[in-house]
């Protein structure tokens, strides 16, 4: 199964696109920090990775700021044939407003 959950903050947005086929396209990189257990020792993950989403949900996030804290379940793919690159494609998000506990489901 290829499935991936993920709490993360936005460092970039890039400008909406659209595919040839006219689907809004948006590519954005996201930082995730945390620290898990791992072999019974705490592990600190501090990553980066890139992702895409497209559709309504590539509307909806072009208008996030930087920075924000969201949440997002999709899957991983290669980010090009041939490439060692991977890219998280995202096909729902939610957002919370910072100081709050309240989370908003774009999509």
């Amino acid at each position: 199964m290829n499935q991936v959950h993920l709490q993360a903050r936005v460092l970039e947005l890039k400008p909406l696109r659209y595919t040839p086929a006219g689907l809004p396209a948006l590519d954005l990189v996201l930082q995730h920090q945390s620290e898990v257990i791992d072999a019974s020792h705490p592990r600190m993950i501090d990553l980066v990775i890139h992702a895409r989403a497209l559709g309504e949900i590539a509307q909806a996030l072009s208008g996030l700021p930087m920075g924000c804290e969201i949440r997002v379940r999709g899957f991983l793919a290669q980010a090009r044939k041939n490439s060692g690159r991977v890219i998280l494609h995202i096909q729902t998000v939610e957002s919370s407003a910072k100081g709050t506990n309240r989370v908003h489901t774009i999509v």
